[in-house]
C-alpha cells in the first residue's frame, strides 16, 4: 500500500517544491481527493443557484419590464477589461468570475436586453483565463429610445439612451464599457465576430537581457499565411482540423520609445491578423523567449511552420496569460460610422484607471527599489555580475509554463505531441464508439 503524504496544516497551501518531493502514487491518491472535493463544490453552487447576491424585497416585488413596448437597435459595444482576476471572458457552469457572467448580469439588470438568447450576441475574440482586452468587441441588440425610423439621426444619436454610463453602474470596475456604435439597418446580421478584418493582440514583458534582435528576426518568420499547428494547442476535439491563418504584422517594440535601453524597459509582441488559433500567440511568445535567452535560433519558427518535415509538434512550454492583451479589432463599419463616447463617462472610466496605475506603480517601484539592493548585495558577494550570471537568476522564467529542466533539450530532439492526422482519426474512432 503506498504510503501517506506527511499531514500537513489543512489552512496552508501546497508548494510545488513539496510535491515535487511525493511519490506517483501519493500525487494520485491527492488529485483523486481533489476531484471528489470540487465535485462536492459544484454540487453546492448549483444548489444555491448561479452565485448572485440574493434579490432584495424591492426587486422581488418589482413589476416585469415590459420589452414588447420598446424600441430596439444593433450595436456594437467596445469593452475593456483586465482579466488577471477572472476565468476567462466566455460564461462556464461552474464559475461566476467571468466577464460575460458580469457583462449579462449589468445587461439584464439595466433591461437593456431581455436575455442572452434574445439579444443575438456575438464576441469578436473569446480570451482566457487570465488575458486582458483593450478593445474587446462585442455586436447584441440593445432597448433604444428612439423607434428605428428615428434611430440614426444625429439628434438620436446624441440623445440615445447611455448605454456605457449604465453597465458601468453595475459592472466590476476591473471591467469597463468604453464606447458604442449604431450597426446600420441594412446590416442586421453584422457581426463583430465573422465580420473584423483584424485582430491585434500585444504580449507585454521586460527587455532584461533578452536578445531583441534575434527576436525581431524570429517575428519575420511568422507573417503570411502559414500552417500553425505546431504554434498552438490543436483543438481537434471541437471540430479544429484547418490550422492556416493569416498574420499580418509581428514585431518586437518598446511600450515608450522613450524608455528603451534600461533592462526594465518593457518591450511588447505586438501580432495583428484576421484570426487566432486557440493558444497560438502564447506558444509564439513562449518560443521568442526560448529564441531571447539565446535556447533556439530565429528560424526554429520557420522549421515548426515546415508541417511536412515537422509534422508533429515538439513538446515545449507555451508563455503565460497575464500579459497577454486583445489590444484592437478593426471593422470596415469604422469607415463610415464613428465609435460614441460619453464624454463624461470615459473621464470616469480614465480616473479608475489613474488611481489604479498608482497603485500598481507603487508596488512595482518598491519591488525594484528592494530587488536593485539585493543585486548589488549579490553582486558584491559573488564577484559576477547580475546578467553574466542569469544561469542561476533567470528573470523570464516566471513567463514560461511549466517546470524549468535542469538541462536544455534543443525543440527538435524533444518528444512530440500526436500529429494532427493522429488525432483527426482518434476523434473518427471515438464518435463511431459513441454513436453505437
Amino acid at each position: 500500500m503506498a504510503k501517506l503524504p506527511p499531514k500537513r496544516n489543512n489552512t496552508k497551501n501546497i508548494t510545488r517544491e513539496e510535491l515535487l518531493n511525493w511519490d506517483k502514487n501519493d500525487l494520485v491518491d491527492k488529485i483523486i481527493q481533489l476531484e471528489a472535493h470540487n465535485s462536492q463544490l459544484k454540487n453546492i453552487i448549483s444548489k444555491r443557484g448561479n452565485g448572485d447576491e440574493p434579490k432584495s424585497s424591492a426587486e422581488v416585488n418589482k413589476r416585469p419590464f415590459d420589452f414588447k413596448k420598446c424600441h430596439f437597435r444593433r450595436v456594437l459595444l467596445r469593452i475593456l477589461y483586465f482579466g488577471w482576476n477572472y476565468q476567462g471572458l466566455a460564461v462556464q457552469e461552474d464559475t461566476t468570475q467571468t466577464i460575460e457572467h458580469h457583462l449579462f448580469n449589468a445587461l439584464t439588470k439595466s433591461c437593456l436586453i431581455e436575455s442572452r438568447e434574445t439579444s443575438q450576441y456575438h464576441r469578436c475574440g473569446r480570451t482566457d483565463k487570465g488575458v486582458s482586452a483593450f478593445g474587446q468587441v462585442i455586436s447584441i441588440t440593445l432597448r433604444s429610445k428612439h423607434s428605428s425610423d428615428q434611430q440614426n439621426t444625429l439628434e438620436s444619436l446624441n440623445s440615445e439612451l447611455p448605454y456605457c454610463k449604465t453597465l458601468n453602474r453595475l459592472l466590476p470596475k476591473d471591467i469597463r464599457a468604453v464606447a458604442w456604435m449604431p450597426i446600420p439597418d441594412d446590416k442586421p446580421d453584422y457581426s463583430a465576430r465573422f465580420d473584423c478584418k483584424k485582430r491585434q493582440y500585444k504580449y507585454y514583458f521586460p527587455r532584461l537581457n533578452l536578445k531583441l534582435d534575434k527576436m525581431k528576426e524570429a517575428c519575420s518568420y511568422i507573417i503570411g499565411l502559414k500552417d500553425f499547428r505546431n504554434l498552438c494547442k490543436m483543438d481537434v476535439g471541437n471540430g479544429v482540423t484547418e490550422f492556416y491563418r493569416e498574420i499580418f504584422k509581428a514585431d518586437i517594440i518598446p511600450v515608450d520609445r522613450n524608455d528603451t535601453d534600461q533592462s526594465t524597459s518593457m518591450y511588447c509582441l505586438q501580432i495583428e491578423g484576421n484570426a487566432f488559433l486557440w493558444h497560438q500567440i502564447r506558444c509564439i511568445m513562449g518560443l521568442l523567449l526560448l529564441i531571447g535567452n539565446g535556447k533556439e535560433e530565429p528560424d526554429i519558427m520557420s522549421k515548426l511552420l515546415d508541417v511536412e518535415n515537422n509534422p508533429r509538434k515538439p513538446q515545449y512550454n507555451m508563455a503565460l496569460d497575464l500579459p497577454l492583451n486583445l489590444f484592437h479589432c478593426s471593422y470596415d463599419l469604422e469607415n463610415s460610422n464613428e465609435w460614441i463616447y460619453d464624454f463624461d463617462e470615459l473621464k470616469s472610466v480614465i480616473t479608475i484607471l489613474q488611481s489604479d496605475w498608482t497603485i500598481h506603480n507603487i508596488k512595482t517601484t518598491m519591488i525594484c527599489d528592494v530587488l536593485k539592493q539585493l543585486e548589488r548585495e549579490y553582486c558584491k558577494l559573488s564577484q559576477k555580475d547580475i546578467f553574466e550570471d542569469i544561469s542561476e537568476l533567470p528573470y523570464t522564467d516566471c513567463l514560461l509554463q511549466g517546470v524549468k529542466p535542469k538541462v536544455y533539450t534543443p525543440l527538435l530532439k524533444r518528444e512530440t505531441c500526436t500529429s494532427l492526422e493522429e488525432k483527426i482519426e482518434y476523434y473518427k474512432k471515438k464518435r463511431k464508439l459513441n454513436s453505437k
